[in-house]
């Protein structure tokens, strides 16, 4: 992911729920942090939630690689970097670490973003304000 920049990043706590049978947050919920660092972002530059023009992302592919296991109690901290954009896609990687271990990875993954009209259902090119940010990436902390 060296080509990759850093955009965003926000801590999360791993809630008891998270937990599966065997004590440990199951494989499923690493997915759910992703998204939840991926939307979070979109909010804060104010690209979703506004489905006024018709337009948002899909995600057409995700991967996960699970370093290391989670448990309850504890927060994660979520990073999400961008790769270089085309016309209508970019991708995104993320890393987990426990706020608690900040050294430790936990685990990284990778999701394909790309923007489409939703009535068409067909691909379209990225707004210019998100190609900008695309481009100039520049980290963001959420607090």
């Amino acid at each position: 992911m060296s080509d990759y920049h850093p955009v965003f990043e926000m801590s999360m706590p791993i809630r008891w729920g998270d937990m599966d049978a065997f004590g440990h947050v199951n494989n499923t919920v690493y997915f759910r942090y992703m998204e939840q660092v991926r939307i979070s972002w979109f909010e804060h530059l104010g690209l979703i939630g506004n489905h006024e023009d018709g337009q948002g992302p899909v995600i057409v592919n995700a991967s996960m690689e699970f370093l290391r296991q989670l448990h309850y109690p504890g927060h994660v901290i979520g990073r999400m970097t961008i790769g270089k954009p085309g016309r209508s896609s970019f991708d995104t990687g993320f890393e987990l670490t426990r706020a608690d271990d900040p050294g430790q990875l936990y685990a990284r993954g990778n999701a394909r973003c790309v923007w489409i009209d939703y009535a068409a259902g067909k691909s379209v090119p990225i707004p210019d304000l998100l190609r900008d940010t695309l481009e100039n990436a520049v980290l963001i902390k959420a607090s």
